[in-house]
């Protein structure tokens, strides 16, 4: 088996392997395609989800770098802030957060709980900036008042997603494999969400790798398909780079679908509240209001209208980030309010 990433520093932060379970009643219930879900909600690390395995990677190449601090960025309810908090204080290192309140008429609960509170929890020192906010410049000049104070950071970038993150996505494509061959499971699509693009990247570059024809589609949840195509090429070619590889597929052969996104990121739509509740009532299972609730959303509507066949093997990526649920419990109906 391909294993390209084995050769870089790596720290044990996730439960691994996640799962690779059938979603049976919402199969069938949907009377389309066989679904799977690849559980990395289930990674373990600050309430799970798919960042740990970027974070495997990247806190080993700064603490290698001798870096006593990290310093990431992404939007108030970010995932990707609280896995890199929870990794911090499993590491010992400090950890600076840059947080942008971009997502305008939330509820008092979006400011207070969810991945916010547990940031808080994690020992962050957390920096809230508003909508607009240059964070790539944010982080840098945090990055040099930290230096300043004798410190030495290491920045990661929003979402994790640089080549050096997309080696725990090359494990998990040949992670996926192994489950899906131990299990008898022949995937015709992946699905999953598509945002700073580590994810994507990681999965479709695996697959590639291994010959799997099946195409690994991106669902579309804070931007138009010619910008995500852009990101997703992009952290391919510097994987490959990184690698010393010849890129095993072209920007055509990456899929992305729109039409999921409603009125802006983190705002949320009739169609993800109606996926989020079906996944839950009949699987037990959480998706987010951000990521996956829309992810599968797409997913959905593109099985009620004919895009997969009966004899189709869909597998659904499960990023995690249920912990936002309860920064939305206006959309959900607040049971309290």
């Amino acid at each position: 088996m391909l294993q390209p990433a084995s050769k870089f520093e790596r720290i044990r932060l996730a439960h691994l392997p996640t799962p690779l379970e059938p979603l049976r009643r919402l199969s069938q219930a949907l009377a389309g395609p066989e679904i799977w879900v690849k559980r990395e909600d289930c990674t373990g690390l600050g309430l799970g989800g798919n960042k740990a395995r970027k974070l495997e990677y990247l806190l080993a190449e700064a603490l290698a770098q001798g870096a006593d601090t990290v310093i990431t960025a992404g939007g108030l309810q970010s995932n990707h802030a609280r896995q890199t908090a929870a990794a911090a204080a499993r590491c010992g290192l400090k950890c600076i957060l840059i947080l942008i309140d971009a997502v305008p008429g939330r509820a008092d609960a979006y400011h207070r709980s969810g991945n916010l509170l547990l940031d808080y929890l994690f020992g962050a020192r957390i920096h809230v900036e508003p909508a607009g906010t240059d964070a790539v410049a944010a982080m840098a000049t945090a990055a040099e008042q930290c230096t300043a104070e004798g410190h030495k950071p290491y920045i990661i970038p929003i979402g994790g997603s640089n080549a050096t993150g997309v080696l725990g996505h090359l494990q998990a494509a040949n992670e996926l494999l192994a489950q899906c061959e131990a299990q008898g499971v022949a995937p015709t699509h992946v699905a999953l969400p598509s945002v700073s693009g580590g994810t994507h990247a990681g999965m479709a570059l695996g697959l590639a790798l291994r010959r799997i024809a099946a195409p690994v589609i991106g669902y579309c949840v804070s931007g138009s398909a010619a910008e995500q195509r852009g990101k997703v090429s992009a952290l391919i070619e510097q994987t490959c780079a990184k690698l010393d590889i010849t890129p095993p597929l072209q920007v055509a052969d990456l899929v992305f679908e729109e039409g999921v996104l409603g009125p802006g990121y983190g705002q949320p739509t009739a169609e993800m509240r109606e996926a989020v509740s079906m996944v839950a009532a009949l699987e037990g299972l959480m998706f987010d209001p951000v990521y996956t609730g829309k992810a599968m959303a797409g997913l959905v509507e593109a099985i009620k209208s004919g895009g997969f066949g009966r004899a189709d093997r869909v597998v659904f990526i499960h990023t995690g980030g249920a912990p936002s649920l309860f920064a939305y419990p206006d959309v959900f109906g607040d049971p309290i309010g």
